[in-house]
C-alpha cells in the first residue's frame, strides 16, 4: 500500500534548522514516497535501521543522517494507504532523553 505521510511541513521545518540533515531527509522522503507497504515489518525492510516500538504503541522510530537525527512516527494501515504520523523529530542525544523518561510512546509534538 502506499504510504500517506502526514505533516511533511514537520520535517521541512526541522530541515530548515538542521541544514547537516537536509540529504538524509530527502533521501528518507524520497522512499517513502515510492514504498509499498502491507505489514510494519514492512517497515524495518525498507529502513534497516528502523525500530517498530512495542507495547502496541503502533509506533516506529527512524534513525536518519548516520544516526544523528532520530525521528518517530504513528503507523496505521488502512484498507487502501498507510498514514504515517510525524510525532517527534530530534537528535539523538534529545532522543535519549525520550527513552529515559519511556516519552518515546507517547510524545506528539506535531
Amino acid at each position: 500500500m502506499r504510504v500517506h505521510l502526514i505533516k511533511k511541513q514537520s520535517i521541512e521545518q526541522f530541515v530548515t534548522r538542521n541544514a547537516r540533515s537536509r540529504s538524509s531527509f530527502g533521501k528518507w522522503l524520497t522512499v517513502v514516497r515510492f514504498a509499498d507497504w502491507n505489514k510494519p515489518e514492512d517497515i524495518t525492510k525498507t529502513f534497516g535501521t528502523a525500530d517498530l516500538l512495542g507495547n502496541g504503541s503502533g509506533r516506529v522510530v527512524f534513525d536518519l543522517g548516520g544516526n544523528n537525527c532520530r525521528m518517530i512516527c504513528k503507523y496505521l494501515f488502512g484498507e487502501r494507504q498507510v498514514h504515517l504520523f510525524v510525532c517527534w523529530i530530534g537528535t539523538h542525544a534529545d532522543y535519549d532523553k525520550l527513552c529515559a523518561d519511556s516519552q518515546q510512546y507517547v510524545i506528539n509534538s506535531y
